[in-house]
């Protein structure tokens, strides 16, 4: 493991940049009028940026993790997502929804695992 360590760290690093990429694109979106304004809103150029770098990590993860294992991975940033909104935005975490992040939460364990 400790010659994967490099390679798992740019993928857990890509994940959680790419959810502050999210987070940022939402927040460009809030009050702004048009599609124009969200495009040209400066959070919203950031979170593309993030995305942008999130890509560049997540290339270097694939160099020796198996896409097999990496992809379904990146699944995680959906948990962080849904719970940070749920403190930002006030949107519901609803039964369905944490049932949802825990199946998620054990389909990632589960693959790490075989």
């Amino acid at each position: 493991m400790p010659i994967l360590f490099p390679y798992y760290a740019a993928l857990f690093g890509g994940i959680l940049i790419a959810v502050c990429g999210q987070l940022l694109l939402k927040a460009g979106v809030q009050g702004t009028p048009s599609l124009f304004a969200q495009i040209t809103n400066a959070f919203t150029i950031l979170g593309v940026g993030f995305y942008g770098c999130a890509a560049f990590l997540y290339l270097i993860a694939l160099r020796k993790i198996p896409l097999s294992v990496a992809y379904p991975s990146v699944a995680v940033s959906y948990i962080v997502v849904a719970v940070v909104a749920h403190f930002f935005w006030d949107e519901t975490l609803t039964a369905g929804k944490i049932a949802a992040i825990a199946l998620i939460l054990a389909g990632v364990a589960l693959l790490h695992r075989a």
